[in-house]
């Protein structure tokens, strides 16, 4: 299971080759919603079965989700196409196995090739992914554990079961972990070797909370979903990235690390302690440029007769352009109501950016697509169609991957 630098990197799951191998636990049914996700997310996905996972889910299931033969045994896919497990392990660029049983665990651990999942992990080069399921004690056990380190030790990657209810009705740990944290770290193993490999990149989305009183804030409508694709896009190009997000974000990815903030204040801080030793800084979030002076200690309650309520504002940190680490490289955006331009380019200047992603405000903020701007303080605007979020997370991650191969630009 080597990770060979020379192997696909950088291109996150669209178009990813996928071995999903599927063992003989309660968990298997999971797998359906997983072979899904990646199948939605452009990946070509084939699907290995153990023996006792067909106890639990059937082929055809897969078959049906991914839009391949599923192998089971050995010998499938010997004919003029292909051969079989060989073929499969070449073509892979990683292999998942999810859920993976002690029994499957051990098997791996000892090089065993009893079936077609087995022969396909000894016979690749590509990135092995594991995701336990099982019981609490067996997850615990010596024995498990002794053989997760083996293949940590050979270069797999492990996501570790979570806690909660267990097929037995008891609790404990060795639930299946989650497909989005499952999808994370499969994203991340797909960077190794990307554009931005050894890359540190600090990204931050969503919206700021100024607090007014102990229930009442000041904030926008920001949903968080630029930012969080962008650090995806991110970690799918090989770069480790910490993301700071505001509480707009209901769901925090996986494969990063993730820096959970309120107010613009306590997102500055922490942008200003991220970025001390990274590469590039992505602005993405939308931080309120104004907080009350004061708040109330208590709930404010509107006295009888009260018609208005005055609000004294005071200004809030301007992040980006106060973070000035030598050799960061700044990308900020700009959601305009009026002048998109004109005013995206008072802020390239201003901020000392390299780059700023200028869009539309009222179609772009809670929206599922952006129709956005490139604009550079020395090169020529480039305009984008209007694309979903995460296809233009992707250009901007190609646009900062260009730029970080750019002498720096004279401060004179």
């Amino acid at each position: 299971m080597p990770d060979d630098p020379g192997r696909r990197g950088g291109g996150g799951l669209v178009g990813a080759n996928i071995v999903l191998g599927v063992s003989g636990g309660i968990a298997a049914y999971k797998a359906a919603d997983l072979a899904s996700k990646l199948v939605q997310a452009g990946a070509e996905v084939h699907v290995a079965m153990t023996d006792g996972a067909r106890q639990f889910i059937q082929p055809l299931t897969f078959e049906a989700l991914a839009h391949h033969p599923v192998f089971t045994s050995v010998f499938d896919g010997w004919d003029e196409g292909g051969r079989g497990h060989v073929t499969l392990a070449a073509q892979a660029d990683a292999v998942l196995i999810a859920p993976a049983t002690a029994n499957t665990i051990a098997r791996l651990a000892t090089g065993m090739v009893d079936d077609m999942l087995g022969a396909i992990c000894l016979a690749t080069e590509a990135p092995l992914v594991i995701a336990p399921a099982m019981e609490h004690h067996m997850w615990h056990h010596p024995a498990t554990q002794g053989n997760l380190t083996r293949l940590r030790q050979w270069g797999a990657a492990v996501v570790d079961p979570e806690s909660g209810y267990l097929a037995s009705g008891a609790r404990g740990d060795g639930r299946l972990a989650s497909t989005e944290r499952i999808l994370g770290a499969l994203r991340q193993v797909l960077g190794r070797g990307g554009p931005l490999a050894g890359r540190r990149i600090v990204v931050s989305a969503g919206g700021t909370r100024e607090a007014l009183d102990p229930v009442r804030y000041l904030g926008n409508r920001s949903s968080g979903a630029m930012g969080i694709a962008i650090a995806e896009a991110a970690v799918a190009n090989g770069a480790a990235v910490t993301l700071v997000v505001g509480p707009t974000v209901a769901q925090h990815p996986t494969g990063m690390d993730v820096v959970p903030v309120e107010s613009a204040r306590e997102m500055a801080e922490a942008v200003h302690a991220a970025t001390e030793h990274a590469d590039v800084l992505i602005m993405a979030a939308a931080v309120a440029d104004f907080r009350p002076r004061t708040q109330a200690s208590g709930k404010i309650k509107k006295q009888p007769g009260q018609e208005t309520l005055n609000l004294e504002l005071v200004r809030n940190p301007d992040i980006i352009a106060e973070t000035t680490w030598p050799g960061l490289l700044k990308i900020g955006f700009a959601a305009e109501t009026d002048d998109l331009e004109a005013n995206a380019r008072k802020k390239l200047a201003s901020k000392g950016l390299a780059m700023i992603v200028a869009n539309d405000a009222v179609q772009t903020i809670g929206s599922a697509t952006s129709q956005a701007m490139f604009l550079y303080p020395d090169r020529d605007a480039v305009i984008l169609p209007t694309l979903p979020k995460a296809a233009l997370a992707t250009r901007i991650i190609e646009a900062v991957a260009e730029l970080l191969t750019l002498p720096p630009r004279s401060e004179a």
